[in-house]
């Protein structure tokens, strides 16, 4: 009988084995995946200033592969916060290392994506990746480097300064990987389209391999405040975090340490929770026995006077941000937008941000458009899945007086410190109780004003239906009167007509 062996592997040797994992599952995705996670660390670099972005992407052929696989060059550029020099080789080249993981929202998740679209860059064409950065200083920083797979750590072949005459600042990436473009094409121009709708802030340029240029241009400057770093909320908190939070802490008595280390546990709160927990005030945190940490974990979830969350770590898009965007993508008839206010699930909090939109140049496709966004990132896979999905489809519709054979487009955008997916790749939002409530009740509210629309312009079409069978036969109508009564001349009936349109517009 063999016997087992047993080895440990690193991240990106895990990555490299799974990379399906984050999304890079065939050629057609993989490209769009590259793109997308690229673009948006660029737009968060760019939002962290609060200055509005300026991204540039490009898609070169370089040879064929295959029947269906070709070779590109994916080349993207930014005006963000760029990226200090020691940091640039890990930042892109050692998985799970960067700047995500902190408590606020962000578009990324785990520090992963661009890193593992370097990775995939690697896997398919052994090929560098080069990636220059600026502050804004005197210089400009250039890096050709690899990933060491078994070490998960970067190989640096080249190392530039360069002089920064213009004070750029940004990042730009660079690098060769295997795709299917002809395939990925319309998941990316869709990508850039609704990237456009929930960022209007942002200018967005693509070049694609036949060199055609999409620019989709900012409609405003103004912009979401970023979000503000916090600290835990009691609701959220597990024994393993507890157990951090005593390891790190200065504090040296439970009342500091829960005012200190928790998101809105003032003293009174602090004071409550200890009597409730049976604690005392000056006791040392890091005295606690592993029993007393289960037990004051427990104690946390069950005490019911702990604040909830404020928003102060989210960054919605806000009513008018979001009516700019789905104005300028789609451009409907008819709009109207709600913003929910902040909820939390399992001690996180989320915003519910929701538009609908009318005819204009929304097509009848027999069912909704449904475009949903998480923390501004476009979802385009798995939209059954979805919550937002079903929660549409749930809904009552016939009484807002909506039928699905109508030009609608709904916009769904939820916002949080950690947003719900169901799965790694990012693609749905999984159905929790509280966000499908939320979502359930900003639909409501836009229902209800779109039911309003509706029945105002159901009024006037009958009006006007009304109005051009009176405007039809008062005329004939006078005439034939005249007649029987002898009279040659024939009786106003501008006059009539105009005071039954004013009768209909009163009514």
């Amino acid at each position: 009988m063999a016997q087992a062996t047993f080895e440990e592997i690193s991240a990106s040797d895990f990555f490299y084995r799974n990379r399906d994992i984050a999304g890079f599952t065939n050629p057609s995705r993989a490209v769009f995946a590259a793109i997308r996670e690229l673009v948006e660390n660029s737009l968060d670099a760019a939002e962290s200033l609060k200055i509005p972005p300026e991204i540039y992407v490009r898609l070169s052929f370089e040879g064929e592969v295959g029947k269906d696989t070709q070779i590109y060059k994916l080349r993207v550029g930014d005006n963000g916060s760029g990226i200090q020099p020691r940091f640039i080789p890990s930042a892109f080249g050692q998985i799970l290392y960067g700047s995500k993981y902190k408590l606020k929202q962000m578009r990324g998740t785990f520090g992963l994506g661009g890193k593992m679209a370097v990775l995939y860059g690697q896997i398919m064409t052994h090929q560098p990746a080069k990636v220059t950065s600026s502050t804004g200083s005197t210089k400009i920083y250039s890096f050709k480097l690899m990933i060491d797979i078994q070490r998960n750590r970067p190989i640096i072949l080249d190392r530039k300064v360069l002089v920064n005459k213009e004070q750029w600042r940004g990042t730009i990436v660079e690098f060769t990987l295997e795709g299917d473009y002809l395939r990925a094409k319309s998941k990316i121009l869709e990508y850039f389209k609704q990237t456009a709708m929930v960022n209007p802030y942002a200018n967005l340029t693509f070049v694609d391999p036949k060199g055609r240029l999409y620019k989709f241009t900012r409609v405003t400057t103004a912009m979401p405040d970023p979000p503000k770093e916090t600290e835990p909320h009691p609701f959220g908190v597990d024994v393993e975090l507890l157990q951090r939070l005593i390891q790190v802490t200065p504090y040296r008595n439970m009342l500091e340490f829960l005012k200190q280390h928790f998101h809105r546990v003032g003293d009174i709160t602090a004071q409550k929770f200890l009597e409730f927990s049976h604690l005392s005030p000056s006791k040392n945190p890091k005295r606690l026995s592993h029993e007393e940490v289960v037990r004051l974990m427990q104690n946390l979830k069950k005490f019911k006077d702990f604040l909830p969350p404020d928003a102060s770590c989210l960054s919605p898009l806000g009513e008018e941000l979001l009516k700019a965007g789905i104005l300028k993508e789609l451009k409907p008839e008819y709009l109207v937008v709600n913003q929910r206010k902040p909820s939390t699930y399992a001690g996180h909090p989320f915003i519910i941000e929701m538009g609908i939109a009318y005819g204009g140049e929304i097509p009848k496709k027999g069912n909704f458009l449904i475009y949903r966004f998480a923390n501004k990132i476009p979802l385009l896979y798995d939209e059954a899945s979805d919550v937002s999905f079903r929660v549409i489809n749930s809904l009552n519709w016939r009484r807002y007086k909506v039928s699905p054979d109508m030009p609608i487009a709904i916009v769904v955008h939820i916002c949080s410190t950690k947003v719900p997916y169901k799965t790694v790749g990012k693609e749905f939002i999984a159905d929790r109780p509280e966000v499908r409530r939320e979502v359930a009740n900003a639909l409501r509210e836009i229902g209800r004003q779109l039911h309003r629309f509706l029945s105002k312009r159901e009024h006037v079409d009958r009006e006007k239906r009304r109005l051009s069978i009176f405007a039809k036969y008062l005329p004939k109508i006078a005439q034939f009167s005249s007649h029987l009564a002898g009279k040659e001349k024939l009786p106003d009936v501008k006059k009539l007509i105009k005071s039954v349109q004013k009768y209909g517009e009163e009514t």
